[in-house]
């Protein structure tokens, strides 16, 4: 297992991690299998989408945005992020990506996504190769 460290910029945020992530798996020995991207934090995800339009993350956020609001949720009492809670919850923690010929197997149009949430914070992706 390997680690990539993120530091959010903003409470919102899709960083595009793929670069991270396929180094990992080319200094890896493992030419067909598995990589699985994990964000063991409960108000982050990682997702696979498009990263050649920058809008389609903010579509993403907004989406949430919509589908979630802020402030009206009872974890609110105890420190104001029930939606980035129930966000990253309907988002998930991880992605398993195929690994072909050593590379990750991403669609053309695909990548690797980190979706903060609620940053600023320092982020870690475990990152698992077989």
């Amino acid at each position: 297992m390997a680690t990539i460290h993120i530091r959010s910029q903003s409470s919102s945020q899709v960083v595009d991690v793929t670069h991270q992530v396929a180094r990992l798996v080319a200094d890896s020995d493992v030419e067909d299998g598995l990589c699985h991207v994990y964000v063991p934090h409960a108000t982050a995800a990682i997702v696979l989408n498009e990263s050649a339009d920058p809008e389609i993350a903010n579509d993403l956020l907004e989406l949430l945005d919509r589908l979630v609001p802020a402030g009206r949720w009872r974890h609110d009492r105890i420190d104001d992020n029930g939606a980035a809670h129930l966000k990253a919850a309907v988002l998930g923690p991880s992605e398993t990506i195929p690994v072909v010929n050593g590379q990750l197997a991403l669609g053309t149009w695909q990548a690797v996504m980190l979706v903060e949430l609620d940053g600023p914070r320092d982020r870690t992706i475990r990152v698992t190769v077989r």
